[in-house]
């Protein structure tokens, strides 16, 4: 098991976490420290987004989804959005 050191955010998942309200940063906070405790409790994706996990979280009773990465000691932390949005965002972060 990795043991995570640091957490990095991507550009674009630091703009999306200014847009929420304190409620669901709060939501946001927990599922990252879910991650950081047990850094494969996400589902690993293949072909395109091979290395990328996707953890599944609820804020407001809204279902959310989290793309990460570990590399080494370091949890990079992508982008997270409802389902809808998801493939979106990752073909604007280029995970597509």
């Amino acid at each position: 098991m990795t043991q995570i050191i640091e957490i990095i955010q991507s550009p674009i998942f630091a703009k999306q976490k200014k847009k929420l309200h304190k409620k669901q940063i709060k939501d946001l906070d927990k599922a990252v420290k879910s991650i950081f405790q047990d850094p494969n409790i996400g589902v690993a994706k293949t072909d395109d987004l091979q290395g990328v996990q996707v953890f599944k979280f609820k804020s407001q009773n809204q279902q959310l989804l989290m793309a990460y990465e570990i590399v080494e000691s370091t949890l990079y932390l992508y982008t997270f959005g409802s389902h809808e949005n998801f493939l979106l965002s990752q073909n604007s972060v280029g995970f597509c």
